[in-house]
């Protein structure tokens, strides 16, 4: 393609993973507390905290079910966006080394670039063959260069006579430059050059990979030449599924030009084929076409149909526990404020500690499963998770079994503990049984019924696991002892799901390998609620003789919600927000009558 190809782009670039008998340790029925109190777990299982009454099997629980373990609590949840990234920020200042090293790796790699610096201004041919002479000739010249005005933001005009370069002296022009080269003008908004080196791959290559495709839909869907993009996101469709981004351009684009038709019929597609739409895509929907006298006489989609589409979003939203950047909350506002015949009203809120909007004092959804909804996550954990195809990697059928017949002899727990996790949250190893007891203490001022799970290494007295931290353990609280290699985690959560709704478990672990093991969206969802409602996290430092704090439980759930004369949507105003976190703002609309 030598001589051709030059031409074309002298015409247009010239210009600058068990076996053993399973075991299990507990503690005796009846156990002497060692605070003066003293609970015989012989009678007939019932025991009362607060205002409950817990039989095994069955229980009568009220909503203010972990409220006395959240009288020491901290005001944050456990799972509110930032958390994850303060949390890595005090690892960072406990241990700095690490980071440093981090640091000095990162350094390291900026002086290599720093050897290839790109030049300030256009060069001719024979100084660019200087400039590589002077690096040593290197390999691939062309591309690590290319890579560099890309990341320095350099000029056009630069790596327009780079390429001037390459294509004298090679007599022609790879695909994989001119695919950085189209990188740079897409990132520059540089279109007219962009729809140049479109007519060049068209002419030189049979195709392009999908990498350059989903650039040219950008580009394109920038322009009155968006149609274009149409076709291009036809060719990628025929090898495999478009990017949210590739819908998002084009949808984008239909609705700057009015084409309201094209860009929900896109937006269903994305859709059916399981995408999640990007925030720019929600934010071009919402912000809306208005349509030409020529649309409607055409039967174009009316206002009606767009409103039922637009609260239809919200409604996917809510479905799958998804939320607006505070821009899109911004455009959401916006459109609810511009509905004709409709008195709808915004503010910007918090929600409160009982679980109302702070601004209209609505009520928010419940944090707590409904009887059905528990059930089912239930025996999806069950049949998933715990009795999954991969559970005797983690345990023993006896060891499991063995297990079950404990906790059905027992009466329902308050509070299930994963001992080890718990107790390693003390970086000092020779205070990890301290640690736990102190934790355990704590639980046990406030809940009857609390089971230790750990590992039998965790009995064998050592500098981590003192004799008398470990005696005490069992004299206050129910315990099992798994062996060494069995995976703590579906032994917590048999025993919490199976005590019923009103137990908590405390760990700190998220439980996202476990989630991941449930076979559908909604399933997964239901856990990550059940997860939030029940999971209890220590706050801050835990020691000896103080008194244990953790972080808040809340009331309500952190979704979109509506009554149909209110909206509630938390939507994130932090680039902070892990993907298991939620956002702690609300945009409220209210509709006055």
């Amino acid at each position: 393609m030598g001589s051709t190809l030059l031409l074309k782009f002298r015409i247009c670039f010239m210009s600058p993973q068990l076996t053993s008998t399973a075991r299990f340790l507990c503690t005796r029925d009846i156990k002497p507390n060692l605070g003066g109190r003293q609970v015989d777990r012989k009678n007939s299982g019932q025991t009362r905290i607060a205002n409950r009454t817990i039989r095994h099997g069955t229980e009568d629980v009220n909503t203010k079910k972990s409220s006395m373990l959240l009288q020491t609590s901290f005001p944050k949840f456990g799972f509110a966006a930032g958390t994850a990234k303060r949390t890595a920020e005090l690892m960072k200042r406990k241990a700095p080394a690490v980071f440093e090293e981090e640091e000095q790796h990162e350094e390291e790699q900026k002086r290599m670039t720093g050897k290839c610096q790109p030049p300030e201004r256009p060069l001719l041919p024979a100084e660019w063959k200087d400039l590589r002479e002077s690096l040593g000739n290197q390999e691939r010249f062309d591309i690590q260069m290319m890579n560099t005005l890309f990341r320095c933001g350099s000029e056009l005009n630069i790596a327009k006579s780079l390429l001037t370069f390459v294509a004298m002296e090679k007599g022609t022009l790879s695909y994989e430059l001119l695919l950085r080269y189209l990188t740079l003008c897409v990132k520059g908004g540089h279109d007219d050059e962009v729809f140049d080196i479109y007519k060049i791959m068209r002419g030189s290559f049979p195709s392009l990979d999908t990498g350059a495709s989903s650039l040219f839909i950008k580009s394109f869907s920038r322009t009155a030449r968006w149609r274009e993009a149409l076709e291009i996101l036809k060719e990628i469709k025929q090898v495999l599924t478009p990017s949210p981004r590739n819908y998002g351009d084009i949808i984008a684009a239909a609705i700057h030009h009015k084409d309201a038709t094209t860009a929900w019929a896109l937006y269903d597609e994305l859709i059916e084929k399981g995408l999640s739409p990007h925030q720019e895509t929600w934010d071009a929907l919402f912000t809306g076409v208005k349509e030409s006298e020529r649309e409607k006489e055409m039967g174009a989609m009316t206002e009606s149909v767009q409103h039922e589409r637009l609260l239809g979003v919200l409604v996917y939203m809510r479905n799958n526990q998804l939320y607006p950047q505070q821009k899109v909350a911004n455009t959401i506002k916006s459109w609810f404020e511009s509905l004709n015949g409709q008195k709808w009203t915004a503010a910007w809120s918090t929600a409160t500690p009982k679980g109302a909007c702070g601004c209209c004092g609505s009520e928010l959804e419940s944090i707590q499963l409904s009887a059905e909804e528990y059930q089912e996550l239930k025996d999806r954990v069950m049949n998933d998770i715990i009795q999954g195809r991969d559970v005797f990697n983690k345990t023993t059928p006896e060891e499991l079994e063995s297990f079950k017949a404990f906790v059905k002899r027992k009466p329902a727990f308050d509070v299930v503990v994963d001992g080890l996790n718990v107790a390693r949250i003390n970086p000092d190893k020779t205070k990890q049984s301290e640690t736990l007891l102190t934790v355990v203490l704590e639980l046990e001022r406030q809940a009857p019924n609390i089971l230790v799970l750990g590992r039998k290494h965790m009995l064998r007295p050592s500098k981590s696991w003192d004799r008398r931290n470990m005696n005490l353990i069992q004299q206050k609280v129910h315990c099992f002892f798994t062996e060494n290699i069995s995976e703590d985690d579906p032994f917590l959560l048999y025993a919490t799901l199976h005590s019923g709704n009103h137990c908590l478990f405390v760990s700190r672990d998220l439980m996202r390998d476990h989630k991941a093991c449930l076979p559908d969206d909604v399933t997964r969802r239901l856990f990550f609620k059940w997860q939030r409602g029940h999971q209890l996290v220590m706050a801050g430092n835990v020691a000896a003789g103080r008194r244990v704090k953790f972080l808040s439980i809340p009331r309500f759930d952190t979704i979109v919600q509506t009554t149909g004369d209110t909206w509630h949507l938390p939507y994130d105003d932090t680039g902070d927000r892990s993907t298991y976190e939620v956002p702690q703002l609300w945009l409220c609309l209210t509709k006055k009558h």
